[in-house]
């Protein structure tokens, strides 16, 4: 398989699943001792769509100052408008009262320079090829770009006139917004 360069890969000892799932499992027990329903709505309190990468490094909430109920987060690898994105988009739009959509992709991404040989190995590998592109790119701002077009385009979103792109920089913390 193809491997980022500049990205560690894990090692073995940190390859735990099982044991992550069962602390996860555990860490859930803890915080439902404490939780209390709200009375939220699956509305967004501020009407708002965040589209990002599924990168851990991006603390989304943390980064915009979101609290719980806030907005609707959709993530994917490399944070890119796909079609299941834009039927996610779709759908909290005109469901659910969404109106503004933030797209944010950030430097460092596993997608930048990835190609599709990447389905080729996975191809080789399993026998049968994705269905889905890769959607990996070279030019980080062209591609928030692509994505706020994909978004302004699609016949399907109500409210495409407040969609704005950033990139957020994975050293400093601070968005940079694409025009």
């Amino acid at each position: 398989m193809t491997v980022t360069p500049d990205r560690p890969t894990p090692s073995a000892a940190a390859d735990t699943a099982p044991a992550i799932i069962d602390r996860f499992v555990a860490a859930n027990r803890e915080y439902a001792v404490t939780f209390r329903d709200g009375g939220m709505d699956a509305r967004p309190v501020q009407r708002i769509a965040v589209v990002a990468c599924m990168d851990a490094r991006l603390d989304l909430f943390a980064a915009l100052g979101l609290e719980l109920g806030d907005a609707h987060v959709i993530r994917n690898a490399g944070g890119v408008v796909t079609d299941d994105t834009i039927r996610s988009l779709t759908i909290s739009q005109r469901a659910l009262g969404t109106r503004s959509i933030a797209l944010i992709h950030h430097t460092g991404c596993g997608l930048l320079g990835l190609t599709e040989d990447f389905r080729r190995e996975l191809e080789l590998e399993v026998g049968q090829r994705p269905q889905w592109a890769v959607e990996s790119f070279v030019d980080l701002d062209g591609d928030v770009r692509q994505s706020m077009q994909r978004v302004r385009t699609s016949p399907f979103l109500l409210h495409t006139d407040d969609v704005r792109g950033f990139v957020f920089d994975v050293h400093t913390g601070l968005l940079r917004e694409i025009s």
